[in-house]
């Protein structure tokens, strides 16, 4: 699509939905339009210059980095996929294990990709573990082979990727291909909007007290009445979870029940699945200490956030007072403001 009718279309939609006009967004689609538009040609070929197949969009959370993408990944009339990061490795490592025994699962992965999808947007683009880590560098030469486009959005610029993280000199190889293929740009808006004074939180309830238990406990009875409690089990790679209480897709859990399990992306996408709305209760304050739970907090909260269910939370600290882990703190900053915005009054 033309980029000054994209822009003009942009512009529009920000004025039907109420959001701030910002010169940053609105470059950042033009340079979009023009990405995905570029085709190799004659003098290219002569210079040997790889066209850029990657658009990689990195930034502070809420600066709207999501929605812009999302905004144009709409207007592409291709066959395309939209996918949250976590959720798409997991479909690739459920092909490579259905097809372990053969030596080019890779290649038949990104083939089966090729044929449905001329673009992939993955959101949320992140690398915590060294499975991933290990893997990327071979599975993206494949994908920019195939000539396969990739819009990408991330907290984290390409070079701190996976920083600190196990043998990460065997990850920097996907960092160089990445760098190469991708145009990179930050998107740099002053205000996290998710926090915005007509976004107030009405669903994240402290202290942890008697008051606080008896108004979840009300909004609970109003929000399941007429609804039936059911037995409900659900079974992941094999693994059976339990949900103690479960009403018509409104789920009850406590902090340890989802987080202080070994329980990974996979489980909390299963659950997401069957739920439009969870109340998670107790969440502690994070330290080094819990690392791990915290680490699967955050896992959670953008499976949700991804999946567009409403949350009622309680913790016994407002949420601005909660501290990280050491390691955690920037991935942390996601959630805080992605939790802002699953209790806001407003609903999706």
């Amino acid at each position: 699509m033309n980029s000054n009718i994209l822009k003009k279309l942009f512009i529009n939609y920000c004025d039907k939905n109420k959001f701030d006009k910002n010169v940053n967004q609105i470059k950042i689609i033009e340079l979009l339009s023009s990405f995905y538009l570029k085709k190799k040609n004659i003098l290219d070929f002569i210079l040997k210059k790889k066209i850029k197949l990657a658009f990689y969009l990195y930034g502070n959370v809420g600066v709207g980095k999501t929605m812009v993408l999302n905004f144009f990944y709409n207007n592409l009339e291709v066959n395309k996929l939209r996918i949250h990061f976590n959720e798409f490795m997991l479909n690739f490592h459920d092909y490579r294990h259905k097809f372990k025994n053969e030596n080019d699962s890779i290649e038949k992965y990104v083939k089966e990709l090729k044929k449905k999808y001329q673009i992939i947007y993955l959101d949320e683009f992140q690398v915590t573990n060294i499975v991933d880590a290990m893997i990327l560098g071979k599975l993206f030469e494949i994908i920019f082979k195939e000539n396969l486009k990739i819009i990408i959005t991330s907290n984290i610029k390409i070079n701190d990727l996976y920083k600190d993280g196990l043998q990460r000199d065997q990850f920097k190889p996907f960092i160089s291909l990445i760098k190469e293929f991708s145009i990179e740009k930050e998107l740099i808006i002053d205000d996290d909007y998710r926090k915005s004074s007509d976004n107030n939180m009405q669903r994240f309830f402290y202290p942890l007290n008697e008051k606080t238990n008896f108004k979840i406990n009300k909004i609970f009875r109003e929000i399941t009445k007429n609804k039936k409690k059911e037995n409900k089990i659900i079974k992941v790679k094999g693994r059976d979870f339990v949900f103690k209480n479960y009403f018509n897709q409104i789920a009850r859990f406590n902090f340890d029940e989802l987080c202080n399990k070994n329980l990974g992306a996979e489980d909390y996408i299963s659950i997401a699945e069957i739920c439009n709305f969870i109340i998670i209760e107790n969440i502690p304050n994070f330290s080094d200490d819990n690392i791990n739970q915290q680490q699967r907090f955050i896992t959670l909260i953008d499976i949700l956030y991804e999946k567009k269910i409403l949350l009622l939370l309680s913790s016994n600290l407002p949420i601005q007072n909660f501290n990280s882990s050491i390691k955690l703190k920037k991935p942390f900053l996601r959630t805080i403001s992605r939790i802002h915005e699953l209790t806001s009054k407003k609903t999706f």
